[in-house]
């Protein structure tokens, strides 16, 4: 019987080293997928058309080198996000967070220079006539930050991943040393990983789909509040939409079931342990 509990015991163990070592994984690795699809983006161009690509850490370029023809093969691809990013100013999107992949830029306020996260949204002071005010000591307009709240937290989020991951390392760790039942809270926390960024992902598109204000409503009046395709193909406008899992999130659903594995180890262990 012992034996038998020391084998259940080193078996939740060394799963949940492996969970652990793909947490750390999967931390660089894309986890999801978008692209946008239509005839003015040609193929021969935009192999996979405008491409983004999301990390639990941020969202990225996902456009690769156009390699179709000899005359055009390059190895560098389009700035796929800077692009999209410019599909859904046109509609009234609000700018994509970036994360730890977001770039800044230096903003002149007031004769100082001022870094500025891009995706910050900026508007005109207006007086009682619906007039600019003027600003009297640099002679332009007066600027506001409107950026919404959402945007922030989300970029606070993706930004602080690395500090949430290695929290979920620390949990699985005290989960292996410590032959309580009671810590089987320890592994469910992390084995959640892959619907953490389900449930982020699916309720930012909603968001962002739902606030198409950003320039009182884009120059696409005839589109209303939606919800981006989440999986599989949709149409938006003239566009096709695409999106689908990446390898990634394959491996933070491997983190699941490694550590539902452990789980049910270290289950047997203690029960045998306790006879």
């Amino acid at each position: 019987m012992e034996n038998k509990s020391n084998k259940f015991g080193l078996f939740y163990k060394i799963f949940g080293i492996v969970g652990i070592l793909l947490i750390i994984g999967v931390y660089f690795m894309p986890i999801w997928w978008v692209a946008l699809q239509s005839r003015q983006y040609p193929k021969s161009m935009y192999p996979k058309g405008i491409r983004i690509e999301f990390k639990y850490n941020g969202v990225y370029n996902g456009c690769e080198g156009v390699k179709e023809r000899a005359e055009i093969t390059t190895n560098e691809g389009a700035e796929c996000l800077t692009e999209m990013n410019a599909i859904n100013h046109y509609i009234g999107m609000f700018p994509i967070v970036r994360g730890i992949n977001s770039r800044v830029y230096k903003k002149h306020n007031k004769g100082e220079r001022k870094v500025v996260p891009e995706y910050w949204v900026f508007d005109t002071v207006k007086d009682a006539n619906g007039e600019d005010v003027i600003d009297p000591e640099t002679g332009s307009a007066k600027e506001i930050n409107v950026t919404p709240k959402y945007l922030n937290i989300l970029n606070g989020i993706l930004v602080n991943s690395k500090y949430i991951f290695a929290v979920f390392v620390l949990f699985a760790i005290y989960f292996i040393v410590t032959p309580k039942r009671k810590n089987s809270l320890f592994a469910i926390l992390p084995a959640l990983l892959p619907f953490y960024f389900l449930f982020l992902y699916a309720y930012s598109m909603y968001w962002y789909g739902h606030h198409l204000d950003l320039h009182g409503g884009g120059a696409f009046s005839g589109i209303k509040p939606f919800m981006p395709t989440i999986f599989g193909h949709g149409k938006v406008a003239q566009f096709e939409t695409v999106s689908f899992p990446y390898y990634g999130f394959i491996i933070a659903v491997l983190v699941f079931v490694v550590f539902i594995f452990a789980l049910l180890f270290k289950k047997k262990y203690i029960s045998l342990q306790n006879k």
